[in-house]
């Protein structure tokens, strides 16, 4: 995983430790690009094992049957749903190959922290590894105060309490990157 995933989008990592706040600060980043006419997926990693299926729902039971993928869809959304049994951790390149019909203006990961992917770190003091900042993926770094760690030269320093500054960087980075891709 050392060499960049090539996809026909922007793909920005968020990066922190747990409890750093990456999903609150997804909540009020995502309506401000969409503010900016930005187009946002999103893929988020989870550590544990989750449904989004009910016990007992049509769809739950045909999928328990051995239906894979189970595709349920209304006139308002629509869910894939594939076992991955076996599978050690998700696979970013898969995720991705997916949101590639959708066309979005970018795809920000939620985690995947290892992954070689353009990343956005969170810091906050106190909270996990501040070797995070350190990672050469890193493009801009959110902080509640000053660096633990020195910073590369390329990073941009945020304020992690400035969601605005934080969503006209995260909107720049990707037309940036969608300039590169044409």
């Amino acid at each position: 995983m050392s060499e960049a995933l090539r996809c026909p989008f922007p793909v920005l990592g968020v990066a922190a430790w747990s409890g750093t706040g990456k999903t609150t600060l997804l909540e009020k980043l995502l309506p401000l690009l969409r503010g900016m006419g930005v187009s946002v997926a999103v893929i988020k990693h989870a550590h544990h094992h989750f449904d989004v299926d009910q016990p007992g729902k049509d769809s739950y039971r045909l999928r328990s049957s051995g239906a894979a993928p189970m595709l349920i869809a209304s006139r308002h959304r629509y869910a894939l749903m594939q076992e991955t049994p076996g599978q050690e951790e998700p696979d970013l390149a898969h995720l991705l190959a997916l949101m590639a019909p959708h066309s979005p203006d970018l795809v920000i990961v939620e985690g995947f922290k290892a992954w070689p992917i353009p990343k956005l770190a969170l810091y906050r003091e106190g909270i996990g590894d501040p070797a995070i900042l350190s990672d050469p993926w890193v493009q801009a770094a959110a902080l509640t105060g000053e660096p633990p760690v020195k910073l590369a030269s390329s990073v941009t320093r945020l304020d992690l309490n400035r969601c605005d500054a934080i969503a006209r960087w995260v909107s720049d980075w990707a037309d940036q990157q969608r300039r590169n891709l044409a």
